[in-house]
């Protein structure tokens, strides 16, 4: 542009120089050689200023089709992101419509459910009455009978009276064929019943609210209730030279702590880890430290155990009470927040068996540590594919634990949160423990250790 200003200045004086030596041409004849020069002068220059011009021009283009290269660029960029977020769009709406569709169909199947009930309930009272009138005929004609046997005991044998008993017991039979087919349909029906209800839950974590109206209420199981606190005082003893615990270990002059092979009594042979703190060896339970083990796991994996033994693990709960049965056992929780504070507790506790959902019921606490369970309750256990009491927690809150009233208060089986777990859902869900003020903590590190509550009924 600046070359062009300049050349639009330099035409018209070099053309104005031009018209005036024209004119003095005619003036004299004698400055012609000198007017000629001028001129190719002024040509040189305009060709010159034509030059730059053509250069100043052909920059120009260049920038210009850059910008607009670089623009087409951006309307492609910005219509390939517009066409992902079509598509995005377009498969967001696909997965509402299957949600809408998959709820049309278990309402359907809910409202079905509810007509087959109430089908059956009015068939069963119909049934129930007919059963109430049979039975009414049945005992008046028990009555007529007895008379007539008492008045005329020659006709027990008569054959009306035989085929009339016959025909009232294959009556009462067929009632009887009646009620129980009725029974086992009203039983599929709580099935479906059970995986509507699961369906639903499944539904309603990812957002949908809308079935909650219709389900049918389910009646909860109530929790099994243990006596108090019965202290067992039977000694343990060792079986083919296997010590029973840690302790035992500790009393063959192995005070340092490490694996080693244990057989409780009436058990098999397994390993655990003993950890010797101020002479006495603990019997390591359970183990956290980094999270490089998932606590989320199956029933069958908390009774049975799983990890690493020189790392995170859960021994299992099998195992726990294979040993705490022998004798009083203490159980000790160690905690490590990540300001590395360290607490401990100890409660003297028992353990039921599987068929309690190895309920745990502890007493008086001790230690310089928050409360992590509650005293003289009934603890029971559960996990996400084994619900036991009237909580359902482990399903919301992973890993597997020892419930109560509430699901927030308490969980060291839970997700290991780094420090960045700043939100209190991200807490919940983690490792944390919940203090007297009521402020939730996530802890960085967890032991939870047992061993006998009088060492000497091991001597």
């Amino acid at each position: 542009m600046y070359t062009v200003k300049l050349f639009l200045i330099i035409f018209p004086l070099v053309l104005s120089s031009r018209m005036d030596q024209d004119n003095l041409s005619f003036d004299s004849i004698s400055s012609e050689p000198k007017s000629r020069f001028a001129m190719l002068d002024d040509v040189k220059i305009l060709a010159n200023g034509l030059l730059q011009l053509g250069h100043g021009l052909k920059d120009f283009v260049h920038k210009t089709k850059g910008q607009i290269n670089d623009i087409f660029q951006k309307l492609n960029i910005f219509d390939q992101s517009f066409y992902d977020l079509s598509l995005q769009t377009n498969e967001i709406k696909e997965e509402e419509k299957e949600l809408r569709r998959t709820t049309s169909k278990l309402q359907v199947k809910n409202e079905e459910v509810k007509n087959m009930s109430l089908e059956l309930n009015s068939k069963l009272e119909s049934l129930l009455e007919e059963k109430i009138l049979l039975q009414q005929k049945v005992t008046y004609l028990e009555e007529q009978l007895t008379n007539l046997i008492q008045n005329q005991p020659d006709i027990q044998d008569h054959p009306e009276v035989t085929s009339l008993k016959t025909f009232v017991e294959q009556q009462d039979n067929s009632i009887k064929d009646l009620l129980q087919t009725v029974e086992e349909q009203y039983k599929q029906l709580n099935q479906q019943h059970s995986q509507i209800k699961e369906i639903e839950n499944q539904l309603r974590r990812t957002g949908i609210q809308e079935l909650t109206e219709n389900s049918l209420s389910s009646k909860p199981r109530a929790p099994r209730t243990t006596p108090a606190l019965q202290l067992n005082e039977t000694k343990t003893v060792e079986q083919d030279g296997i010590p029973a615990d840690c302790s035992t270990v500790y009393k063959r002059s192995e005070h340092r702590s490490g694996t080693y092979a244990i057989r409780p009594s009436n058990s098999q042979v397994f390993n655990v880890y003993c950890d010797v703190k101020s002479g006495i060896s603990w019997t390591l339970i359970q183990h956290r430290t980094d999270g490089s083990q998932n606590f989320n796991e199956t029933w069958k994996n908390y009774k049975y155990g799983f990890g690493k033994l020189d790392g995170e693990f859960w021994l299992g709960l099998e195992k726990i009470h294979s040993i705490v049965k022998q004798s009083n056992y203490i159980l000790r929780i160690e905690l490590e927040d990540w300001k590395d504070n360290k607490y401990f507790v100890e409660y003297p506790f028992h353990l039921g068996n599987h068929e309690t959902n190895y309920m745990l019921h502890l007493a008086k606490m001790t230690g310089n540590g928050p409360k992590v369970f509650p005293e003289y309750k009934d603890l029971v256990f559960s996990t996400w594919d084994h619900k036991a009491g009237h909580l359902n927690c482990s399903e919301s809150y992973s890993g597997g634990w020892w419930w109560h009233d509430v699901c927030d208060e308490n969980n060291l089986n839970g997700k290991y949160n780094k420090p960045r777990a700043k939100s209190k859902t991200e807490k919940r869900r983690g490792i944390c423990w919940r203090s007297q003020n009521g402020k939730l903590y996530s802890v960085k590190s967890t032991k939870m250790l047992i061993h006998p509550k009088n060492l000497e009924s091991f001597e």
